[in-house]
């Protein structure tokens, strides 16, 4: 990808078409790690209402021990979010040009640490830990396209996405007829929406078939391919600061 391309994803000079492209491609890293995830350990980690509904359930049951694992969990993800906004706004205050790449940067090094380490992890019977990285992993994601698209955009879970869907396909099919109070669909959003929903679920359809066939070491490309989304911003920094170091 050319060097501009790179640097506009991440840069703190957000456009809309920026936020729509990193917006896509974290749709479809999200889509990856929680279908991938649930074949790796069989919950998905990406959105919230399945683990609090469980922690009811659980309590109802009596299960302590899988009522903590959810508390774990949620507390993971809520962690990973409050993470991804202290880097934010620590980049923020500095003037970095890093400032949304640092988030990514932590994602894919976890990511590649549970590439690597995953199947270790697995063998040793230690799948609340993995769960609880995987969480903290999209609170951390779902953070950072919080933060640079002013909480239009949400790439770690779809109920969202397919709600606004339906609301934008009913303004669309509605019949106007001789009211002078249109209502009109918004197809640029439409279109958003669609693209997001798709890129998750092409993400899914990787993460499922390649934890099926390759197990863990799959999630290794996903680190990769974010540490190229988050690089070029890094340097620009180093050059920066070398620049200004007498």
């Amino acid at each position: 990808m050319p060097m501009h391309y790179l640097r506009a994803l991440t840069s703190p000079q957000r456009t809309d078409i920026s936020n729509r492209r990193l917006g896509r491609s974290l749709a479809f890293v999200a889509g990856a790690v929680n279908a991938g995830g649930f074949f790796a350990v069989g919950q998905y980690t990406s959105h919230m209402t399945g683990i609090v509904s469980s922690l009811a359930d659980n309590a109802a049951l009596g299960e302590v021990r899988l009522l903590a694992a959810g508390v774990v969990s949620l507390l993971a993800f809520v962690l990973g979010a409050a993470v991804s906004a202290i880097l934010i706004n620590w980049g923020r205050r500095r003037g970095a040009q890093s400032q949304y790449a640092l988030p990514l940067i932590v994602e894919a090094a976890l990511l590649l640490c549970f590439g690597l380490m995953g199947a270790r992890l697995d063998a040793s019977g230690q799948i609340s830990a993995i769960v609880a990285l995987l969480c903290f992993v999209m609170g951390l994601q779902n953070a950072i396209v919080t933060k640079v698209s002013r909480a239009e955009i949400r790439t770690t879970h779809v109920t969202g996405l397919v709600t606004d869907i339906g609301i934008e396909l009913g303004k669309l099919f509605f019949w106007n007829g001789d009211s002078a109070d249109k209502v009109v669909a918004d197809r640029g959003k439409l279109r958003l929406l669609g693209s997001l929903l798709a890129m998750f679920l092409l993400g899914g359809l990787a993460g499922a078939f390649g934890f099926k066939y390759l197990g863990f070491i799959v999630t290794v490309p996903l680190a990769l391919a974010l540490l190229s989304l988050a690089i070029i911003p890094v340097f620009d920094d180093f050059h920066a600061r070398g620049r200004n170091t007498p």
